[in-house]
This record gives structure tokens, C-alpha cells and sequence, in this order.
């Protein structure tokens, strides 16, 4: 059954590809877009006719297991596709399956964007659906894959809608601080961002703690909103020279 629907799929994506529209995203990707080029609307029309059509044969498991041989291509939208799939089963969810998905990190996830979604659709859910307490993500603070590091604090920026409190967020993300990935810096900077319009003194002070260890972009993220003139007292401190 995987190996006709991962055909069907391959073939659609085949014959709907637009080279101008990968060259389009390659912009947005360092080294080049790693897709078929398939423009927006048809590719969710043909999603949602999928997920409606083999709605009474697959399952939770089918689609982890069509998702696993997605995932290992490393194409754009086959990736997406994915996760849109596991979207589709949220009310099937189990602690396992968040252990699957973030299997995929390993399989062959290696971009921002498919992070970033997978975070916003799937991941977060497990959070807001109390499938998995939030601190079940620092198990993924020591990945080597800098994508799984980086799904910490941006799956954390989506529960910012849902009240996320600094008391929470902080003790996760803090051992990443010193991440030298500029994509983790860059979620980590911007839940904390997130978490200062709402817990200014909060965020401040947990800044300032960091601001002389943690990287640049943290800080740069963090500060954006801030008045220019106060910004600078989260600046890095120049180091005295003893003569």
C-alpha cells in the first residue's frame, strides 16, 4: 500500500513541477531549493483530496510509516506533505508518536521551513493537547541534528497564544544558549522576544544573565523591539585588559 501511494504522490508532484518557481524559493534557502516546484493552491488541493480519499484505509501508523519514506528524500514538498498528513490524525496522537516524528529530524529534515511547520502544525499540539508535558522537549537540547534543536524553542513560540509563561519556557531553552547554530539562536531569540511583550522584567533579567555567554543572534532577536538607546545594556560587556 506505502509503495502505491508514495507513486501516486511522486508522479503528481512529476507532472504539476514548475522549475521557475524553484528557482523562486531558492532565495530563501542557503545552498539552493531542494523541491519540485509545485505552486500553492494545486498542492493544497491535491493534499486535502488525498487526505479525504484514503481517509477509510490509512491510519495514525500508515501515515507515520508514508511519512518516515517522505522524509528521507530531503524534497521540499514531500516533506510538507508529510506533515500535513500527520495534521490530519491530531486526535490519534500518543507520547509515541511525538518519539516518531522527532525521528524525522535524524531522517532527513535540514531546512528552516520544514522545521518551522512542523513545529506550527504538529508539534505544538502535543503541547496545547497535554499529549506530552512541555518539558519533554529538552530531550532534545543535546540532538546533533541543529533542526531538531532548533523545533525546542520554535515549537514553544506557537503555545506563546496560549499563555506560555517564562516559569516554563526559560529552564527548557536555557541549556541552548550557548547553541552555536545561528537557526537555533534565531528560535530562541524569538520566543524570547515573544515571551517580553508579555514578561518584560522577566525576559530582561534572564538577558542580561546570558547576554556576555549566549550567541549574538539571541540577543539581536530578543532586543529587536525594544528602543534603540535601551538596547544597548544588553550588549556584550568588553572585557577588561589587566596590564
Amino acid at each position: 500500500m506505502i509503495e502505491k501511494k508514495l507513486k501516486e504522490i511522486r508522479n503528481f508532484f512529476i507532472e504539476n513541477s514548475d522549475p521557475e518557481i524553484v528557482k523562486k524559493y531558492s532565495r530563501y534557502f542557503k545552498g539552493g531549493f531542494d523541491g519540485y516546484g509545485i505552486e500553492k493552491k494545486v498542492f493544497e488541493e491535491q493534499q486535502d483530496l488525498w487526505i479525504k480519499n484514503w481517509k477509510k484505509e490509512m491510519s495514525l501508523e500508515k501515515y507515520l510509516d508514508l511519512g518516515d519514506r517522505l522524509m528521507q528524500t530531503g524534497k521540499y514538498e514531500e516533506e510538507s506533505l508529510a506533515i500535513v498528513f500527520m495534521q490530519s490524525e491530531r486526535e490519534s496522537y500518543t507520547p509515541e508518536t511525538f518519539d516518531r516524528i522527532g525521528e524525522w529530524f535524524e531522517m532527513g529534515i535540514s531546512n528552516w521551513a520544514t522545521t518551522d511547520v512542523l513545529c506550527m502544525l504538529v508539534l505544538s499540539t502535543f503541547l496545547i493537547d497535554e499529549v506530552i508535558p512541555s518539558k519533554k522537549l529538552k530531550e532534545w537540547n543535546t540532538s546533533d541534528s541543529e533542526w531538531k534543536r532548533r523545533a525546542v524553542p520554535v515549537t514553544l513560540v506557537e503555545l506563546l497564544k496560549e499563555g506560555l509563561e517564562p516559569k516554563t519556557a526559560l529552564p527548557i531553552i536555557e541549556p541552548l544558549m550557548q547553541d552555536e547554530s545561528e537557526y537555533v539562536q534565531k528560535g530562541i531569540g524569538t520566543l524570547l522576544r515573544g515571551l517580553w511583550k508579555k514578561y518584560p522584567n522577566k525576559v530582561e533579567d534572564f538577558l542580561l544573565l546570558w547576554k556576555d555567554q549566549c550567541g549574538r543572534l539571541i540577543v539581536q532577536y530578543t532586543t529587536e523591539k525594544m528602543d534603540k538607546e535601551y538596547r544597548k545594556k544588553f550588549r556584550k560587556s568588553k572585557k577588561k585588559v589587566v596590564l
